[in-house]
């Protein structure tokens, strides 16, 4: 079949959703399928776009304005979607929502043009505003600090119809979670017909994977990352469970709904039952140095290291090389760092709440209280005092992400929805 992508992110674009697309599309062309991607320009830099062979980019223009960007691309990604279906026909459209905005009258000119659409659900903008109000009362800092947060804030509900539309014009909607399916029947009324499948979305287990200490090159780069961040032990150096030097990894964007203020504000009692631990906290974003005046406060300085990012093979060895991750964000579509984690043989401490628990629970990682930092506190401290029990959680995690959640088992299941 040849399916047509369109997904307001694409690399260089290595958000969220640009890796679920370019991992996705590489996966069904495994598998027999032709992908074009239709995707928003990225500065005329076509030599940054990976290419992978059976996928083609093609690329759009839009408006660089908060939230209006996706019915700017939503209305030039949809011209060139049907000038490529008249010299070189679609079988299927698929969508990811919702950094596309389209009409009622746009889904029905595609149903009627070519046929099948499915839609993924990667999360709602009425989500994403409810979390950052939910981070503001958990004492979040710099809510209102950044220009698509506060469009968010502002225009959610005006571009909430848009993700409606979604629901009716689609042939079938895919939701990423249980959480996210719920969280749009609950906010939208889908009609009666409303066909929604739930299907989560993999982790690249090439590139995340666990240390392997019989390796020499492998357990060199060890070494080498640990010696980086604070005071290894020879424990730590050697990759074993019982450090008393442990590594901490928390990855994602520097905005208020991730929770690193809570995190931080959990890091005082991490560090008095932990004296050697040491945080890492990987992402881009205009939280950094509220952050880092935030930690100097609580007198954890010392223990914490922002990084603004870092090549992804770097990061890929920092998840093999850390102790343990920590996800404290206050709404996710699905989330991936903690199948990223999960995939490194890394467990992971995480919200219980969302979507979040579907994934991680006692056996692979830890959950806490949503806000609250000694719960969180509590969680990590009992994952560091048992070495035993976090080798098997290490363990338990690679197991399952091999067994449900991988990039090829999403072809597979995709597959089905584009043929119906």
């Amino acid at each position: 079949m040849h399916i047509a992508m369109l997904s307001g992110e694409y690399p260089p674009r290595w958000g969220g959703m640009g890796s679920t697309v370019f991992h996705l599309s590489a996966a069904l062309v495994k598998i027999g399928h032709r992908v074009t991607v239709i995707t928003r320009s990225s500065g005329g830099n076509a030599e940054a776009i990976p290419q992978q062979e059976g996928v083609t980019v093609r690329s759009v223009s839009w408006a660089k304005i908060p939230m209006a960007f996706t019915r700017s691309y939503g209305k030039h990604a949809l011209k060139d979607l049907l000038t490529l279906h008249q010299t070189d026909p679609v079988d299927a459209v698929h969508i990811h929502a919702p950094m596309i905005s389209w009409d009622a009258k746009q889904y029905a000119v595609v149903r009627a043009e070519i046929g099948n659409i499915t839609t993924t659900l990667h999360g709602s903008w009425l989500g994403e505003r409810d979390g950052m109000v939910l981070a503001a009362k958990y004492g979040e800092a710099a809510v209102w600090k950044n220009p698509n947060d506060l469009a968010i804030l502002l225009t959610g509900r005006h571009y909430a119809k848009y993700e409606r539309a979604a629901l009716r014009g689609s042939t079938v909607s895919v939701a990423n979670s249980e959480a996210t399916k719920r969280d749009f029947e609950e906010r939208y009324e889908p009609p009666a017909n409303w066909n929604c499948e739930v299907v989560r979305w993999g982790v690249d287990v090439e590139m995340f994977y666990p240390i392997n200490r019989d390796r020499e090159e492998a357990q060199l780069a060890h070494e080498s990352m640990r010696r980086k961040y604070g005071s290894p032990d020879e424990a730590a150096l050697s990759g074993e469970p019982g450090t008393k030097t442990p590594l901490l990894l928390a990855v994602g964007r520097l905005v208020a709904r991730k929770g690193f203020s809570t995190l931080l504000r959990a890091m005082p009692e991490i560090v008095a039952a932990n004296p050697g631990v040491h945080l890492v906290i990987v992402g881009r974003g205009h939280m950094r140095k509220t952050l880092e005046k935030q930690a100097k406060k609580l007198f954890i300085s010392n223990h914490v290291t922002i990084e603004s990012g870092m090549p992804f093979a770097d990061l890929a060895q920092l998840f093999r090389s850390a102790d343990l991750s920590v996800y404290p964000s206050y709404y996710e579509g699905q989330g991936l760092i903690p199948l990223e984690s999960m995939a490194s043989g890394v467990p992971c401490v995480t919200v219980d709440d969302g979507p979040l628990p579907e994934m991680v629970d006692d056996t692979v990682g830890g959950l806490f209280e949503l806000g609250n930092p000694s719960s969180l506190a509590e969680s990590v401290n009992a994952i560091l005092a048992d070495p035993e029990k976090k080798a098997e959680m290490a363990s338990a995690g690679r197991q399952r992400v091999l067994e449900s959640y991988t990039y090829d088992l999403n072809a597979l299941k995709y597959s089905e929805f584009y043929s119906k």
